[in-house]
């Protein structure tokens, strides 16, 4: 079981690291940095383990309930969740070597609007998750609770 409050902790550290990214990136030479290096790996770092425990901690129990409706919104969450994945995965490999912890920018220009789309795509998600996946769970653990 995950608990919500550090649910919403994690996704503001999220919004946190993202929102001094993105203000630091703006000017080139800050792209090489330590302190840039650092603020992105722990962005990186902190939205995988975020992923990771949505996926290990709520789908499971809205994928339970007998609500045709509701295991239908937990597929799509899924989908959605994989496919968020995906797309960061590509971006990291374009834009970052792990092994060295380090950004790797050819092009300044396409980097920050890669990244603008990137971050944008997991706050949306972050927001969406707020709004509409957290009351569901919440949803079925009280139905549960009044069911036994």
């Amino acid at each position: 079981m995950i608990d919500f409050e550090q649910l919403h902790k994690e996704n503001h550290r999220i919004t946190e690291l993202s929102n001094v990214f993105l203000y630091l990136i703006k000017d080139r030479t800050m792209c090489d940095t330590r302190i840039a290096c650092d603020v992105f790996f722990e962005y990186v770092e902190g939205v995988k383990h975020h992923l990771d425990q949505v996926d290990r901690h709520l789908y499971k129990r809205l994928l339970a309930s007998p609500d045709q409706n509701i295991r239908n919104k937990a597929d799509r969450f899924m989908s959605g969740g994989q496919e968020i994945k995906r797309i960061f995965q590509k971006y990291m490999m374009k834009w970052s070597s792990a092994a060295n912890r380090s950004l790797v920018i050819r092009n300044h220009d396409a980097f920050v609007q890669d990244t603008n789309e990137m971050f944008s795509l997991v706050l949306d998600r972050l927001q969406r998750e707020t709004e509409h996946l957290y009351p569901l769970v919440r949803k079925v653990d009280e139905e549960r609770r009044l069911a036994a």
